[in-house]
């Protein structure tokens, strides 16, 4: 018996090594020693960048999100929203993404489909500006269903001890800015595929809303923020920064807040997109679970004075990123309302 024979393909995972590794060296950063195909990646930290550099971490992945990639047939971008989830949770301390490594598992290699996968993660990696350092791919005979696979990222950033972003001096008085995400993002997606499945839908059913199949509406990929966060952390006082990810607004908003202040959040202040009420309306679903489930059009909120509010709409609006103040930080206990 060889390898083979048990369901494991090692030259079809060599094959699939040499296909990625071209993606790998376009999202490279000069700091990167060596490429893949090592036990370990290297990366050369600029020491003299930084006066006290900080590490910063994070693991993520894409949740049930694939399963619409899988009914779809569609592979090309949660690579993006893998990269996505991970890096826009470190730069909310204004760190500054460095590396990023995948893990994918699968039951038997498909290369197109597998490629697919990376090519969106080098597009990611490209958007967040760091690089794609290294991974693991796993493939696992009889572990999961033909034609599925998982997937988890890990990034690593740095930020100067002194410019640490911890929501610390958040003080009442001060304003929620509210970051348009690109639709649904990365979250939700057990409940979206409840409301699918309640109403007979597939991923082939053009929605009415934009005429596009429901399955490319779906997997519109997360957007992804930090670029626009390291050019605020350079000119402006960022006092704290949520990614709106699961849990929505309710669950993730007061993580950043420190005692004796509350947000308060007018849900009238920026339109949310067509694709939540579809969903809303199709299960027959609450407002408040909603709002602590969906990010309901707000990827991201940044805490600024209110004096610098103008300046940061400014600043988002040169990075094309859609932007409105929502809100503002009141006396209380750490919690949301909505106005």
């Amino acid at each position: 018996m060889t390898y083979k024979d048990a369901g494991v393909d090692v030259e079809a995972g060599e094959r699939f090594v040499r296909k990625i590794a071209p993606l790998a060296r376009s999202v490279s950063r000069p700091e990167v020693i060596g490429g893949l195909g090592g036990f370990a990646g290297l990366f050369a930290l600029r020491a003299n960048r930084w006066k006290s550099p900080v590490l910063v971490s994070g693991t993520d992945g894409v949740g049930t999100k694939l399963k619409i990639a899988f009914m779809a047939g569609r592979h090309d971008t949660v690579g993006i929203d893998l990269v996505a989830m991970c890096v826009n949770d470190i730069v909310v301390t204004g760190a500054e993404p460095l590396f990023f490594l995948d893990y994918f598992a699968t039951g038997k290699l498909a290369l197109d489909q597998s490629v697919a996968v990376i090519r969106g993660i080098a597009a990611g990696c490209r958007q967040a500006g760091c690089a794609l350092i290294g991974g693991e791919t796993a493939e696992m005979p009889s572990f999961y269903p033909p034609g599925e696979y998982d997937l988890a990222g890990f990034a690593v950033g740095v930020v100067e001890r002194s410019k640490i972003i911890d929501g610390r001096k958040i003080r009442p008085g001060h304003v929620l800015i509210g970051l348009a995400s690109s639709g649904l993002h990365s979250n939700g997606f057990s409940m979206v595929r409840a409301v699918l499945r309640k109403m007979n839908l597939t991923m082939k059913d053009h929605w009415k809303a934009t005429k596009q199949p429901l399955g490319d509406v779906l997997l519109t990929p997360t957007r992804i923020y930090v670029k626009a966060v390291l050019q605020a952390t350079a000119s402006l006082r960022l006092l704290g920064v949520a990614h709106i990810t699961g849990g929505g607004i309710t669950g993730n908003l007061p993580r950043i807040l420190p005692a004796g202040c509350a947000a308060e959040v007018q849900r009238r202040a920026w339109k949310v997109p067509a694709i939540f009420p579809f969903v809303q309306e199709g299960g027959e679903i609450s407002d408040d679970e909603m709002y602590r489930t969906f990010n309901m059009g707000i990827g991201m909120i940044w805490v600024v004075p209110k004096a610098e509010a103008p300046a940061a709409l400014a600043l988002l609006v040169k990075c094309r990123q859609p932007a409105t103040v929502i809100g503002r930080i009141v006396a209380g206990d750490p919690g949301v309302t909505y106005v």
